[in-house]
């Protein structure tokens, strides 16, 4: 299937309209329908630390129950966001992919374990030049000190 809009974080997430394979198992209960399955996707990003682009491969596995709009008022439950419900016969599969993708995300993707990031002085990637280094900056108010002449002969 086709990935949904927003399927992931700012920073990492499955490009909208990118194949998802789904592997569902939809088990007949008493209470509804019990789905269990795995989604597999590509996910694109870059990292937090030196912008660089992420590719990688992400696999889930979800299960859920879809209760029966009958089997709900029967019991006189009242209306509770946390309990799946089937629209017309059909299980939205969209909301419960989004919270399995979502909650398997790195909260800070790198591109390396290692990564170190930009240079914070002039935005060099530190991976490429691991010896980049500046000079030490001087402290604004000891700066004109540095113009005094230290000849002690004058």
């Amino acid at each position: 299937m086709p990935a949904p809009a927003d399927l992931g974080i700012e920073v990492l997430s499955v490009p909208e309209g990118a194949p998802v394979e789904l592997d569902l198992r939809l088990e007949a209960v008493m209470e509804g329908v019990l789905v269990t399955g795995s989604a597999s996707a590509a996910l694109e990003g870059e990292c937090v630390r030196c912008l660089e682009p992420i590719r990688e491969d992400l696999e889930v596995t979800f299960q859920e129950l879809f209760v029966y709009d009958d089997i709900r008022d029967a019991e006189g439950a009242e209306e509770d966001d946390e309990v799946s419900m089937l629209q017309d016969d059909l299980v939205d599969l969209q909301p419960l992919l989004r919270d399995a993708v979502v909650l398997a995300l790195p909260f800070q993707p790198l591109c390396q374990d290692d990564c170190p990031g930009l240079c914070t002085e002039c935005g060099v990637r530190l991976a490429d030049d691991p010896d980049h280094t500046h000079e030490a900056a001087i402290d604004p108010r000891w700066a004109k000190l540095a113009e005094l002449d230290q000849d002690p002969t004058d």
